[in-house]
């Protein structure tokens, strides 16, 4: 229950309840102050291995220094290869009945061989930046989100930043499991409002197809693959995520998960880059995690449930959808889904899901939206956004081919400039040598004079060493000789 001292929410101490229609309050000299937080760390959700962090912020003192982090732009990104129930009939033992009925699934979309994680996340992005009409160079930071990345390192977010041209923008990978878009959103939010950034690129990018387990039908008939970007960028108007829950739970690694390299050995049953699942235990920790983090998430924004227009899922199971409506007491089409047409397509999921939700008109301007995420780790994310008005860049005209112009350029360049900087490496190498004036990195090559010179020395036994007067080296005393001299 919220106490009289409103909770800080992450859109900042504004003075009002963030999902009220009425105007702010003031404390009567146009600061928003007297407010307080609280971070709810230690609660439990019953399963008795719960960590949670609830993420708030401090109110300030001067209202004209807050910040906040808005989306201003989204996009997606999925295959064209689609797979449906009857396919995968062919594949595995299993039917279209048997799929539909356990997980709501009708078809799933699969990369092709040119596709993958880095050129789905970079189309996604491309999206994101046209609909919210700034350019790569304009961004600070570049988070992705992803269990299937095509290397350990380099990320898969220096590929895409390197692909876009964003040349000033941070960029790293973030391993959350399908927990991980909100994961990510929640930190470049926070990089955004603390001052230290202004734009930042979130990512949600899976390849599941290429992970997946064929002899386990259980698990296969669930993943598909695709892609989904938001663009956060900081400005005064009030908006953006007002609450953000993080848990994990590591008691359940065994759960969930995709072995690879530095695993001393491989469990019983697990394969090495394949994913594995207990799809009983995740079921009933999705279940109750998701009624737990939700009216967390919603309490610390200072809202009540009834002022949320629309949940966002981890698009995992539609069971998992229509139980967690049941336990919160609400409509099942309160939670948007559309993993009948993708799958469960991971960190991917829920920026997929958000962009067709605003394409549908499911999203309006003020609204309170809930995104939250749960998989392997465990770990669950969930975050309370108000949505805010973003005018739709023009479509036709001028200023429409000048903006659209403007990052084609900036692409170009960024392919040409990642091949220059290849080629200047290469010659920089060849001229300048080794960066250690001492380091000796290949011997010189040896005529055959010169090795048989060597073969040589080497095979004739070294002369015993003289003296400077001509005369032969002294033998050396034995040790109890030189201890007789001493005494």
């Amino acid at each position: 229950m919220v106490n009289n001292t409103r909770r800080a929410s992450l859109n900042g101490a504004n003075g009002h309840s963030p999902g009220s229609s009425s105007s702010s309050t003031s404390n009567g000299n146009g600061n928003g102050g007297g407010q307080t937080h609280s971070n709810g760390n230690g609660n439990s959700n019953g399963n008795g291995h719960r960590s949670t962090l609830t993420v708030s912020t401090p109110a300030r003192a001067n209202r004209n220094s807050l910040r906040y982090a808005n989306i201003v732009g989204w996009g997606m990104k999925i295959p064209d290869t689609v797979i449906t129930n009857a396919d995968l009939e062919a594949v595995v033992d299993t039917t279209d009945e048997w799929i539909r009925s356990r997980t709501g699934i009708q078809e799933r979309r699969f990369a092709s061989e040119r596709e993958g994680v880095v050129n789905m996340g970079f189309e996604a992005a491309r999206i994101a930046l046209d609909r919210a009409d700034i350019l790569p160079t304009e961004i600070d930071l570049i988070i992705v989100a992803t269990s299937t990345p095509e290397d350990i390192y380099p990320s898969t977010a220096c590929k895409i930043q390197n692909i876009l041209g964003a040349t000033k923008a941070g960029a790293f990978d973030l391993s959350a499991a399908c927990s991980g878009f909100v994961y990510a959103l929640n930190m470049a939010s926070q990089a955004i409002r603390s001052g230290s950034i202004d734009k930042a690129l979130v990512i949600g990018t899976e390849v599941n197809s290429r992970v997946m387990d064929w002899n386990d039908r259980s698990t296969c008939i669930l993943f598909g693959d695709g892609a989904g970007a938001v663009v956060l960028s900081g400005g005064d108007d009030p908006g953006g995520m007002l609450s953000c829950v993080l848990g994990a739970d590591g008691s359940g690694a065994d759960l969930l998960g995709i072995p690879t390299v530095g695993r001393a050995s491989i469990p019983e049953g697990q394969q090495m880059h394949k994913l594995h699942m207990n799809g009983r235990e995740v079921f009933r920790f999705a279940t109750h995690v998701i009624h737990e983090s939700i009216i967390e998430a919603v309490e610390k924004a200072g809202l009540k449930l009834a002022d949320i227009a629309l949940i966002v899922p981890h698009q995992a199971n539609q069971r998992i959808l229509s139980a967690a409506a049941r336990s919160l007491n609400v409509p099942e089409s309160l939670f948007y889904s559309n993993v009948h047409r993708y799958g469960n397509t991971s960190a991917a999921s829920i920026p997929i899901a958000l962009c067709e939700a605003e394409r549908e008109g499911r999203i309006h301007p003020g609204d309170n939206i809930i995104l939250i995420g749960f998989g392997g780790g465990l770990t669950w994310a969930t975050a309370v956004i108000q949505w805010q008005p973003v005018p739709a860049p023009a479509s036709r005209g001028l200023n429409y081919r000048l903006s659209q112009g403007r990052r084609e350029v900036v692409y170009v360049f960024a392919f040409w400039r990642a091949r220059f900087m290849q080629m200047f490496r290469r010659w920089e190498a060849k001229i300048k040598g080794s960066p250690a004036l001492t380091a000796n990195i290949r011997e010189p090559k040896k005529s055959e004079r010169e090795r048989e010179r060597d073969r040589e020395r080497s095979a004739t036994p070294p002369a015993p060493k003289r003296e400077l007067n001509g005369s032969s080296p002294k033998a050396e005393k034995p040790e109890p000789e030189k201890e007789l001299e001493r005494r």
